[in-house]
């Protein structure tokens, strides 16, 4: 799996987590079509067709159940940290291949912060609501 899709799923999966319990619960009456309706939501491109996700919502929510998550709002490794992710320059360096980025030397700030707006603007493109303050980082 790239890094950048265990980002989108960290974020895109975060909410998700709530919304098959209520549809659990309305299929008991079916239980034939309970097996099918299990497996449907369960390919990583359910997030991206269903409703948009709120990526500054999410990632103040995991903040705030981390004790502020550093400067995840502008910096690449600290959004990495939040997610329970490897944040090492290898990894950032895997992750710049990924996104296309060649801005500065390997482990810069000018490359750090470049991963930042490219993680940003690859979540708005699969679907994500991402706020002009975490775009602009």
């Amino acid at each position: 799996m790239s890094i950048f899709s265990s980002i989108r799923d960290r974020i895109f999966g975060h909410k998700q987590n709530e919304a098959p319990a209520p549809s659990n619960q309305a299929a008991p009456s079916t239980p034939a079509a309970q097996a099918p309706a299990a497996t449907a939501p369960v390919p990583a491109p359910a997030p991206e067709s269903s409703t948009p996700v709120d990526v500054g919502a999410v990632l103040s929510e995991m903040a705030s159940m981390k004790n502020g998550g550093g400067n995840y709002q502008q910096s690449i490794v600290d959004l990495l940290k939040l997610l329970d992710l490897d944040s090492s320059l290898t990894a950032r360096k895997e992750l710049a291949q990924e996104l296309n980025v060649h801005a500065g030397e390997d482990g810069s700030a000018e490359q750090n912060i470049a991963l930042h707006k490219a993680v940003m603007a690859k979540l708005a493109e699969n679907g994500g609501i991402v706020p002009d303050s975490l775009r602009n980082a």
